[in-house]
């Protein structure tokens, strides 16, 4: 008998056919898999951003209530009512002796810094800046020596080589 071929022309063709499918439909799969997850990472910032809106809208409602405002005023920028005398606490202990006498905070270090300047006030905070820029010290400037012309005609593109102009009449 004689041996039958391993592979028909119908399996081949099948083969082929299966194949170009596959190389067919690989792309459009993948591009729906990546386009799945965009939305899906869309959708969660579409919701944080609901959540930031609440947030502000909370945050404004509050705003527009006249007593939150004055509590704000006090506890930020220690402002009070007419006839009120403020008083700042200072713990004298915890106040570095080479510190001015301005009642300000020594500058915090570690995790629990940022809690500490944001119960400052602004001027203090401004203060130590000026304090900061005062004591930084001033490096000389390196000399600038102006690069001589290869050619008595050619200055370079910023210097010029023609005189100056001048006013040879008095101005009235």
């Amino acid at each position: 008998m004689a041996a039958r071929p391993r592979f028909t022309s119908r399996a081949t063709v099948l083969v082929l056919v299966l194949c170009s499918l596959v190389a067919i439909l690989a792309y459009p799969t993948r591009q729906f898999i990546s386009q799945r997850s965009e939305i899906t990472a869309q959708r969660a910032r579409a919701e944080h951003a609901r959540q930031q809106v609440e947030q502000l809208r909370r945050e404004k409602a509050r705003w527009q209530d006249p007593e939150y405002v004055k509590a704000q005023a006090r506890s930020r920028l220690h402002y009070a009512m007419p006839g009120e005398t403020p008083y700042i606490a200072v713990d004298p202990a915890a106040q570095d002796p080479a510190k001015s006498s301005l009642g300000a905070p020594p500058p915090a270090q570690g995790p629990a810094a940022g809690t500490v300047k944001a119960a400052r006030p602004w001027y203090a905070s401004v203060w130590d800046s000026v304090d900061a820029a005062a004591a930084a010290p001033v490096a000389p400037a390196a000399p600038a020596t102006p690069a001589a012309p290869a050619q008595p005609g050619a200055a370079g593109p910023f210097l010029t080589t023609r005189p100056r102009l001048r006013w040879r009449q008095p101005l009235p």
